[in-house]
């Protein structure tokens, strides 16, 4: 049986930069991966260009996160100026995109993955190593035994990296419900004739939920941002548990079309416009409000013929276009999990030591990255939560 001072699963984003870390001040690490070679999320990330973190202040970067006090240590251990100098000193820079968004200036995911690697020289990689037990002394499939092990085996999304619902049960460490996360919804009415269509800067709503930003259409349902963000808080909000059921899912999404205008500014304008631009029709009068392949999907499911002059409008119509410009709904059906970005819930954080990411409940084990309940919007925000609570664990799990 092979023997290490550290052995960290899952060669992930988290996993790769825990290994890192605790290969400065250990002489012996194995970093063991169930895929063929190591970093596939990691490729996947950004859309193949690794939106590698968000440069916001720390101080304001926490504060988008619902799980602010658990991660302000290994924030403020890994910087991001601290983060970027890795790639930096080996040549590679960055460029900041909308919304502190940073990109590697080669938009390739490879270049910081090989980067990382480089790091790794001192490191055992075993691929194609696919953990199924560890028992007690850290005994791993009765192969190798650790003194200390990092577990950074990701969530349940993107199961072809390796992710997956078997891995929540490698210990017997307390897990929250785990939920879908950063997810397109399913709508009943088919959109396939309107797919590819954006929304710019519209108010999207979920009961008492709002989020402002683009919404995209696809051959299935609703995308883009807003919907994206937004999908977090109606998981959440959902009673299921991936590890026991699936969703039952069947709610409401009401889009504020025209979130610059109250519905009394609506109507004086639509009086005042309706009398002066009179023979002009209603689909080209709307193009001041929406997008202009919108708009015939638009008067077609509020039953307003496209070619109606304004000036034939009646009142009930006039009220109809107000309410649906105020509140377009869809009816939502399911959640697109083949296309969720993360994953809400997972290892309990109440025993978790935050200042070394060490488990309260069993000495010498430590968790990293989207296996801990931890989640973020998009925008560079869920890599940060994983290079930084990574980091974090190898450097604690390396200290004599």
């Amino acid at each position: 049986m092979e023997k290490y001072d550290i052995a960290v699963i899952g060669a992930g984003p988290a996993g790769i930069m825990a290994a890192v870390a605790a290969s400065q001040s250990s002489s012996s690490v194995v970093l063991l991966e169930k895929n063929s070679s190591p970093g596939r999320k990691l490729l996947m990330t950004g859309g193949g260009r690794c939106n590698i973190t968000n440069r916001k202040p720390i101080k304001k970067l926490l504060n988008i996160y619902p799980q602010k006090n658990f991660l302000k240590h290994s924030f403020y251990t890994l910087t991001n100026e601290k983060l970027l100098s890795f790639f930096e000193n080996r040549g590679l820079s960055f460029i900041e995109e909308d919304d502190n968004r940073i990109f590697p200036e080669t938009e390739k995911s490879g270049d910081i993955l090989n980067i990382l690697l480089d790091y790794l020289e001192d490191v055992d990689i075993r691929c194609g190593f696919d953990v199924k037990s560890i028992v007690d002394n850290f005994i791993i499939n009765d192969e190798i035994r650790a003194d200390k092990v990092i577990i950074a085996t990701g969530g349940i999304t993107y199961p072809q990296t390796g992710c997956g619902i078997e891995n929540y049960s490698l210990t017997s460490q307390p897990l929250t419900d785990v939920k879908y996360g950063l997810v397109p919804l399913i709508t009943k009415k088919d959109l396939s004739d309107i797919a590819g269509i954006t929304l710019y800067d519209v108010l999207i709503s979920y009961k008492k939920s709002k989020v402002r930003g683009n919404v995209l259409f696809s051959h299935v349902g609703l995308t883009g941002p807003g919907i994206i963000n937004l999908s977090n808080e109606i998981s959440e909000s959902i009673s299921y548990n991936l590890l026991e059921n699936e969703p039952d899912v069947n709610f409401e999404i009401a889009i504020d079309l025209c979130p610059d205008f109250s519905r009394e500014e609506l109507q004086d304008k639509f009086s005042t416009d309706f009398q002066a631009k009179g023979k002009t029709m209603i689909k080209n009068y709307l193009k001041i409000f929406l997008t202009s392949k919108f708009i015939d999907f638009f008067l077609d499911e509020i039953k307003i013929d496209e070619e109606t002059q304004l000036s034939r409008i009646d009142k009930r119509s006039k009220n109809r276009l107000i309410e649906n410009l105020k509140r377009f709904s869809f009816e939502i059906t399911d959640f697109n999990e083949d296309l969720a970005k993360v994953t809400i819930g997972g290892i309990d954080l109440k025993n978790i030591n935050p200042k070394t990411m060490e488990s309260s409940l069993t000495p010498n084990l430590y968790f990293a990255g989207e296996v801990l309940d931890l989640h973020g919007p998009t925008g560079g925000y869920n890599l940060k939560i994983a290079f930084s609570t990574g980091y974090l664990a190898g450097l604690s799990a390396s200290e004599k």
